[in-house]
């Protein structure tokens, strides 16, 4: 069994003209680097995508998308942190997966590509506007 790679991915700090750095797990996959959890910040890539890496001070960054595994990535910053299990346990009975962040209020959610968007986006959408969360969708995996 291959032993889990740390890969590093910069992304845009919005109002600013800075980048900040994301380290994900990866697997490494023939191609490349298959990623083996959800993102939190950076945009573009799901879990189970393939990417390249290049290698830069001794470590590994994301140089590009090879492969999308048809995976969709949401993220829910929570007005409370009271909340979150509990959708976390719904997202789940509907067939998601999802992280906690090191902030209690945000996760990230995996939507797999045998999952109906729709359904999951009605969810998230009721929520938002009861005032619960707001949502990013970071990667849709169907477009």
């Amino acid at each position: 069994m291959s032993e889990h790679v740390k890969l590093f991915f910069e992304y845009p700090v919005s109002d600013s003209n800075r980048n900040e750095t994301e380290s994900l797990w990866t697997l490494p996959d023939g191609k490349g680097f298959k990623l083996d959890n959800i993102p939190f910040y950076v945009k573009g890539v799901s879990l189970g995508d393939v990417v390249s890496a290049e290698e830069v001070d001794g470590c590994l960054y994301m140089k590009e998308l090879l492969e999308p595994s048809g995976h969709s990535t949401v993220r829910i910053w929570f007005a409370s942190d009271q909340e979150v299990q509990s959708v976390r346990e719904t997202l789940e009975s509907m067939g998601c997966s999802s992280e906690v962040s090191d902030q209690p209020r945000l996760i990230a959610v995996d939507i797999p590509p045998t999952i109906s968007y729709d359904e999951i986006r009605a969810y998230l959408d009721e929520g938002e506007s009861n005032g619960k969360w707001d949502y990013e969708e970071a990667c849709l995996g169907f477009l």
